[in-house]
């Protein structure tokens, strides 16, 4: 089994002991430390490989956003507090979730269930290579080449620094962001709509101006941001 990394930073006692009692119950996780502060634990990670952080936000001294600012290097950063006003500010800096307190266990379990996801994508997540055809991908899946027609992609969505690329009979994950991705001239077919999504209007079923449902029935958010790009595929 392979195992991750982590530490736990409330100011709070009940709240950090309640963390720490259910990172417990999960075998995968390894916890290096519990702190009641980030000043105190900023020391700490200077010597030690973290995998996860369980970070507070709301805390004496530096506070946990800022405490992640000084922190990316960390793959995942878990954000639990009784401040959901943060939400948005938090998913700009690398935030894989973000629980409001009072925390449950069936919740804490739900963002493990996010981690070893994404642990397990970054493990495998490689950079594609371009056919000289020019309508196909090949996708690094360990020592294999997996063919993509481009065509055959139903919408592209972003995580953190890789993006899930997705057909009607698989998802694949590549090391480049949907940014940098959709700039490549493979992908010039795809209108992003949202921060994560990018799709390719011959998949549309039905639009408006909040979503779009795809052939697949998948329901894609359309970003505030990108309103502006639905006249594309229109």
């Amino acid at each position: 089994m392979k195992k991750y990394t982590c530490i736990i930073i409330d100011d709070d006692e009940i709240d950090r002991l309640t963390v720490l009692s259910f990172a417990k119950r999960f075998p995968v996780l390894t916890i290096l430390g519990v702190f009641e502060s980030a000043d105190e634990a900023l020391p700490f990670i200077e010597k030690e490989n973290i995998d996860i952080l369980f970070l507070d936000i709301d805390m004496p001294g530096l506070n946990g956003i800022d405490f992640r600012k000084k922190t990316l290097e960390i793959p995942v950063c878990i954000f639990i507090t009784a401040h959901p006003e943060h939400a948005v500010e938090s998913f700009e800096i690398e935030t894989l979730d973000f629980i409001v307190k009072p925390l449950k266990l069936d919740r804490f379990t739900q963002s493990m269930n996010r981690i070893e996801e994404f642990m397990e994508i970054k493990l495998k997540a490689s950079l594609f290579e371009s056919s000289i055809g020019g309508d196909t991908i090949y996708i690094k899946e360990g020592h294999e080449q997996i063919k993509v027609k481009l065509h055959e992609i139903l919408y592209l969505e972003a995580l953190k620094d890789y993006t899930l690329i997705i057909t009607d009979k698989k998802r694949h994950c590549v090391l480049s962001s949907i940014g940098l991705l959709l700039k490549e001239d493979h992908f010039q077919s795809f209108i992003r709509i949202h921060r994560s999504y990018a799709i390719q209007k011959q998949y549309i079923q039905k639009i408006n101006s909040t979503e779009i449902v795809l052939n697949n029935d998948m329901t894609i958010p359309v970003g505030r941001s990108y309103k502006d790009n639905l006249s594309l595929l229109l």
